[in-house]
């Protein structure tokens, strides 16, 4: 009889909310989990790490109760490794500091289970540290202490020492203790904390709706009830609350505070996505194309196999080239099938692909539209020469037919289609009505006008939506497709590039703040 596989369970820290901030183990322990069994996480995004199949089951708190108690969680967690299975025990910040992961390792011993303990960067610590406070400076505290702020201060039998705590560490973090601010600054000041010590409540640390309040010891609990402050948040007492005043960074970053809307394909929004994160957008990913193959390969099949006819390929998008290199690899074939064919791409991007291959493009226009490439291709002689474009089903028709008109033989063939998704339709939409958009971009006309097929019937309180909202756009033919639903275009940028976007982007912000 084949012995039964054995199973093993991983506790691993998601950490406080910044994807950035999970470990390369964690993250590597969630690809390889058959299981992942998570509680409320401040960022969702690293169920996405979980490899395709698994299974993802929630035992966190939902509608101010628990879903699951301790001791189901911990029936839970052992069953599946006993099956032989490879589990993923996911908790926000570290399992080993107010997470119950010592409880639960201890079940794990008792029941014979093999377990490692994957540590996450505890909100105690990283949260702090995005709001300019540092926990330790040699200048004001050499220690600090974390304690749980779930417990009432004013229980009969404490388990914290208020007597020692209150002057015994020079900085004190309290976790999850906003609902009992108000008698944990009082407890402190009875036992011999100055009033006047500088505190602070940060909520939603490491994340693009981080908020942080400073006040004294005194003030500090009508200061965040004031400032609307509700859980998740902890609190920091100490001297060096003061030196955010100088180390603040984070929400000082240009786009920090700016929800904005990217409705860009997704296959493509990966690197715009970075961008607008790293200058502290919170991003809404609202693709309003999907880019898939064409309902035949055949003619772009046909026209591989006919390569050595042509003397040119133009490129006018990264898809086109990446599902021509695809169809070439399918057939059996490489990039040395290209041997003394020229190659144009219409942008930096495009021609990236290529050269990512070794191969240098033989144009690329400064102006990255169609025009621009049929102004660069005019010196070249296209008289009697062959020329294909592999790109989208449906796209502008200038190109080819300019080339056309300077004598050369064109054969356009579908590479791949953009199709409209019809998700997140209503989630975006009340995002708008409750005013907590700032932005939206488009990066081709078709983003404009699948957009508006999104919201069909609506188009008045789209038209309000706008109205209320900056528009941003790639260039200028995007912005006549969105001129033309009846949106004011506020961002244009000099150069059509998602990197060009960007920085005009940050430029409407400065202007906006001056």
């Amino acid at each position: 009889m084949e012995e039964m596989k054995k199973g093993k369970v991983y506790l691993v820290g998601a950490g406080p909310g910044d994807p950035g901030l999970l470990t390369i183990k964690g993250r590597e322990c969630l690809s390889r989990a058959d299981v992942v069994i998570y509680d409320f996480l401040a960022n969702p995004v690293f169920l996405s790490y979980a490899r395709k199949g698994a299974e993802v089951i929630y035992v966190g708190k939902q509608g101010g109760r628990h879903t699951a108690s301790q001791e189901e969680i911990n029936t839970l967690v052992v069953e599946h490794a006993r099956q032989g299975k490879t589990v993923v025990r996911l908790k926000g910040g570290d399992p080993f500091i107010f997470g119950r992961g010592g409880e639960e390792a201890e079940e794990l011993v008792a029941a014979g289970v093999d377990f490692e303990v994957v540590p996450g960067i505890t909100s105690a610590i990283a949260v702090p540290a995005y709001a300019g406070i540092p926990l330790t400076h040699r200048d004001h505290t050499a220690t600090v202490a974390f304690i749980t702020g779930h417990e009432d201060p004013k229980k009969e039998q404490s388990n914290i020492a208020w007597d020692k705590l209150a002057t015994g560490a020079g900085t004190l973090v309290f976790l999850m203790g906003v609902g009992n601010l108000t008698a944990i600054a009082a407890r402190l000041i009875e036992y011999g904390r100055s009033p006047e010590t500088p505190a602070a409540v940060i909520r939603r640390g490491t994340g693009p709706a981080q908020k942080t309040v400073v006040g004294s010891l005194a003030s500090i609990a009508r200061v965040a009830d004031e400032a609307g402050i509700k859980p998740p948040a902890i609190i920091v007492v100490g001297e060096v609350v003061g030196l955010r005043e100088k180390l603040e960074w984070f929400e000082k970053r240009p786009l920090f505070g700016r929800r904005i809307v990217v409705t860009r394909a997704r296959e493509q929004a990966s690197g715009f996505l970075e961008r607008l994160s790293r200058l502290g957008a919170e991003c809404v990913q609202f693709p309003t194309i999907e880019v898939v193959p064409p309902e035949s390969w055949e003619p772009l099949d046909a026209a591989i196999r006919q390569l050595s006819h042509y003397d040119w390929l133009l490129f006018t998008s990264v898809n086109g080239v990446k599902y021509f290199l695809d169809r070439l690899e399918a057939a059996g074939k490489d990039v040395r099938e290209l041997k003394g064919i020229r190659i144009g791409a219409i942008g930096p991007r495009t021609a990236g692909v290529w050269s990512a291959r070794g191969i240098k493009p033989d144009l690329v226009p400064e102006e990255y539209r169609a025009e621009a490439v049929v102004e660069g291709l005019a010196g070249f002689g296209l008289k009697g020469r062959k020329i294909l474009i592999p790109r989208a089903v449906k796209a502008r028709e200038i190109l080819p037919e300019a080339l056309r008109e300077m004598g050369a033989e064109v054969d356009v063939v579908p590479a791949y289609r953009t199709v409209r998704p019809d998700h997140d339709v209503d989630r975006v939409a009340e995002m708008f009505q409750r005013k907590e958009i700032h932005m939206v971009t488009f990066t081709s006309s078709s983003t404009v006008s699948n957009f508006m097929e999104m919201f069909k019937g609506r188009e008045e309180e789209v038209k309000e939506w706008m109205e209320v909202v900056s528009v941003a756009c790639i260039g200028p033919i995007t912005a006549k497709t969105a001129e033309g639903f009846g949106m004011h275009v506020d961002i244009i940028p000099p150069a059509y590039t998602i990197a060009s976007l960007t920085d005009a982007i940050v430029q409407h912000q400065f202007k906006k703040e001056a």
